[in-house]
């Protein structure tokens, strides 16, 4: 029960500690996002059960269906965004016991095919094995590492355990590392980050729409369930119809006659146009804790401004903006579809003066000038968040002219506050520093800065320094701006729907005007069907006031005619 000991109860303190979801462990709680494991045996991309596995050569799992309808459209990998094509995918055979598995212990809930095992050693892998592959080319084979360490490794016999083909240690790839859970985190899946939506198959996605119930897998209970699915779907479209679903429509169908149509009680709410792919987590984070308000609804996230802007191809308004150095002027335009976090980054330093006085500490002629560095030694600057922040290498943008604007780096997602500009075409740069900007007017200028002199660390012998930056074109203030006339224009419509729409709304069929107070002006609307009316009115007065002149001679008094007598008649003459 304790952690890490055998007694029968948890402290206060182990309650309170920072892996806790206790009302005491306050912020610490909240410090770190929800570690969200992917299990070993599910797509990268679905998130669901693989059938047909292929890997990378970095060890990421992907059905084969799923990953090669992500490649037809996007030509990278979706959990890390590198480049990747379908020659680069490798078929990984997994074997299976072949016998009952655990999915149910007496089988009706197995696919038949059995667990996945360790081919040698028949031990079944959980999420807990450390998995390895064998690549022999397009294929490879699945084994536990306990298992090629102890038969391949140490022995010194590099030929595979299955297929006796050989191999090299280069050729190992590992699947699942228990020691590093930290390469199955879905939270880091880059698809996952730009809020992109699970990919699934066809059969997936009509099992999905189907309610997620395999039937298959139920045995005879699938008959009952899908009989209860019948009945169900049935009940609803009779509902839908006006009839009544315990068979007595002709009876109700008498007494709601003349009622509206019953509108549904269960309204969906509509989802805020920020909000996350990801719930809060306070309903799961409150079945598990009772030290947490129990939350019954799971809500999605919200994000704020800045995340719901950062997300590529979102904003798509092009910024401009302005260096002045001690040479002269330069014109920038910004890329801020593909790479809305460097623009977001040198917008929001160049607002707060963060650039005035800094110098260009680097100049290399026939290559790129760089700077952003406060201290001006190229070895410090900070983002605008205070810490390094990722690559952006979606858009089209590459490294092919004169004036292209980079984030400089130490590496792989360093990127701080430092930035430079290419003199040449730089193809070897691509995909390794991030292009927001291009140099659109100025060239002149960044001549001048390419013919000072240098000493033998690059630096420039005469100053090359920035005076300020001024952003003229803020794209994110424009979207916010553009977003709240969208906002106020659909608020206005709203509102006019609310009060009873506008003036040609308030009209009824015949064309008659309603007034506020909700009476209808008989004396308004010309046209419909009152206009045959009125003229039936004024056709009858006109017909009363007419004198009819009748012509008394030929009027003769009808015949009467002889009442009818019956029984027996009269008895005066007996």
């Amino acid at each position: 029960m304790g952690k890490g000991t055998d007694k029968l109860y948890i402290t206060h303190s182990e309650w309170a500690s920072s892996d806790a979801f206790s009302a005491n462990s306050g912020s610490r709680s909240k410090a770190s996002a929800p570690f969200r494991r992917l299990p070993f045996n599910f797509c990268a991309a679905s998130l669901q059960p693989f059938k047909n596995p292929v890997c990378t050569p970095d060890g990421t799992i992907f059905d084969i269906e799923v990953i090669s309808k992500w490649l037809e459209n996007h030509k990278t990998n979706p959990v890390n965004g590198e480049p990747l094509s379908a020659r680069d995918l490798v078929k990984l055979n997994f074997a299976r016991n072949a016998d009952v598995d655990s999915k149910a212990a007496d089988g009706t809930g197995s696919d038949g095919k059995g667990d996945l095992i360790d081919p040698v050693t028949f031990k079944v892998f959980t999420d807990n094995t450390h998995i390895v592959a064998i690549r022999h080319g397009t294929y490879a084979n699945v084994f536990a590492y306990e298992t090629i360490d102890r038969m391949n490794i140490k022995a010194k016999m590099w030929r595979d355990l299955v297929d006796d083909a050989e191999f090299g240690r280069s050729d190992i790839i590992t699947l699942q590392d228990p020691q590093n859970a930290a390469s199955r985190d879905l939270s880091q899946f880059k698809y996952i980050k730009e809020g992109e939506n699970a990919l699934l198959t066809k059969a997936q996605e009509e099992e999905r729409k189907e309610g997620n119930v395999n039937i298959g897998a139920l045995g005879r209970v699938g008959d009952k369930v899908l009989r209860a699915k019948e009945a169900v779907e049935k009940a609803r479209r009779e509902r839908e119809a006006g009839r009544s679903v315990n068979g007595n429509s002709g009876a109700l169908a008498k007494i709601g006659t003349g009622n509206a149509a019953r509108p549904n009680m269960i309204q969906e709410k509509k989802a805020a146009y920020n909000s996350a792919v990801y719930t809060t987590g306070k309903a799961a984070a409150s079945f598990t804790s009772t030290g947490l308000t129990p939350e019954t609804s799971g809500e999605r996230a919200i994000l704020t401004d800045e995340e719901y802007m950062l997300k590529p191809k979102r904003v798509k308004i092009t910024g401009y903006a302005r260096i002045e150095t001690n040479l002269g002027d330069l014109n920038i335009e910004l890329y801020t579809e593909h790479a809305p976090r460097a623009v977001w980054n040198f917008t929001r330093l160049a607002q707060k003066g963060y650039y005035k006085g800094v110098t260009f500490h680097r100049n290399i002629k026939n290559f790129m000038i760089q700077g952003g560095d406060p201290s001006g030694t190229g070895r410090s600057g900070t983002s605008v968040w205070g810490k390094n922040f990722q690559d952006e290498f979606d858009g089209p943008h590459t490294h092919d002219s004169r004036g292209i604007l980079s984030m400089a780096n130490k590496g792989k997602n360093t990127n701080s506050s430092q930035f430079f500009i290419t003199y040449r075409p730089a193809k070897h740069l691509d995909r390794k520093h991030t292009i927001f900007g291009k140099v659109v007017g100025g060239m002149d200028v960044l001549s001048k800065m390419e013919a000072v002199e240098t000493d033998g660390s690059d630096r420039p012998l005469n100053k090359i320094f920035m005076k300020d930056i001024l952003v003229y074109l803020d794209p994110f203030q424009e979207f916010q701006k553009q977003k709240a006339e969208r906002d106020k224009v659909a608020e206005a419509k709203a509102e006019i729907e609310r009060t009873g729409g506008t003036e040609d709304d308030k009209l009824t069929w015949t064309g008659k005007r309603v007034r506020a107070d909700g009476t209808v002006d008989q004396g308004s609307g010309s046209v419909g069907v009152g206009k045959y009316l009125k003229a039936a009115k004024l056709q009858q007065g006109a017909n009363r006031d007419e004198i009819i002149e009748e012509d008394l001679d030929a009027w003769e008094q009808p015949v009467q005619k002889k009442a009818k007598t019956g029984g027996f008649g009269n008895f005066d003459n007996w």
